[in-house]
């Protein structure tokens, strides 16, 4: 049985790792990207270059975008909006919940079916069996191209709204930036004190291993909203988080991000919470609109 022709639009990192794992599978595949000669290697792999946007979204079906955010969807496919009808747009970009729904009512006026998408994965990791990508949009357009979907990654569909996978998507790019920042921020640190990236890397990883359980615990309580200062105090929070201000001050190196987490605390302090758990930030963090 031949196995489903697909066209791909951005030929960035990510979406040529996307063109190749569907040609390693046998999947027919259209390519388009705005620097022509990007597509190049992926041609003598086997891809069909499509010469005009027109082009390659009436080649498929099902048409891929691996572009930066929405701005770059609408800035290629609006000059070719009349050829979007009967097609499916999984939109693989990256932006705003809001944005993402605003990007379904616009293709769903032009005859097209969408698709919401968030790749938690490299490059590196499209077709690695723990990769995985967030979808949301119409289920049964969802379900019937699901098979081809998993040839890229696994699938976690999480409902028809379309600004879904786009949110649940930046929760973790939210927690990844900040979480990597602060990995770079210690490794300063460690280097000012003589110590190498490679001998504090694997203190860190432990670290990361044991923050799953510490994450369950405390997320219990905050859906219940309970922030009980039993285990930590953000009292306790200021004094350490200062301490680590101080280190980083004494190494010469740029404290501006331990500083800005002291401020916060310092805001959850002011705010009546200096004997509750740090979680209680969470109440600030709500109320800052």
């Amino acid at each position: 049985m031949s196995k489903q022709a697909v066209t791909i639009i951005g030929l960035g990192p990510m979406g040529k790792a996307m063109v190749n794992r569907f040609l390693d599978e046998g999947h027919p595949v259209t390519v388009w990207n705005r620097t022509a000669r990007k597509a190049d290697d992926l041609v003598a792999r086997g891809a069909h270059r499509a010469a005009t946007v027109e082009e390659a979204l009436a080649a498929n079906e099902v048409v891929v975008l691996s572009l930066t955010d929405f701005e770059a969807m609408y800035a290629i496919l609006k000059p070719a909006e009349t050829a979007l009808a009967g097609r499916v747009i999984v939109n693989l970009g990256s932006d705003t919940p809001g944005r993402a729904r605003e990007a379904a009512k616009w293709a769903t006026a032009h005859g097209a079916g969408y698709l919401t998408g968030g790749v938690m994965s490299a490059p590196s990791g499209i077709g690695a069996p723990e990769s995985f990508t967030y979808y949301s949009g119409q289920k049964e357009i969802f379900e019937a191209h699901k098979e081809t979907l998993e040839v890229l990654t696994g699938t976690d569909y999480r409902g028809s709204d379309p600004g879904s996978a786009a949110l649940y998507y930046q929760l973790h790019i939210n927690m990844f930036w900040t979480t990597v920042i602060s990995f770079v921020h210690s490794l300063a640190m460690a280097r000012a004190n003589g110590i190498s990236a490679q001998e504090f890397v694997g203190p860190a990883s432990n670290s990361m291993t044991d923050m799953s359980a510490f994450l369950e615990f405390y997320a219990k309580r905050i859906d219940n909203d309970e922030h009980p200062g039993d285990v930590d105090r953000l009292a306790m929070a200021e004094a350490s988080v200062d301490h680590v201000v101080h280190t980083a001050k004494e190494a010469g190196v740029d404290h501006a991000l331990p500083a800005a987490v002291l401020e916060l605390i310092r805001r959850g302090m002011a705010a009546g919470h200096a004997d509750d758990s740090f979680t209680s930030l969470f109440e600030v963090f709500r109320k800052a609109g």
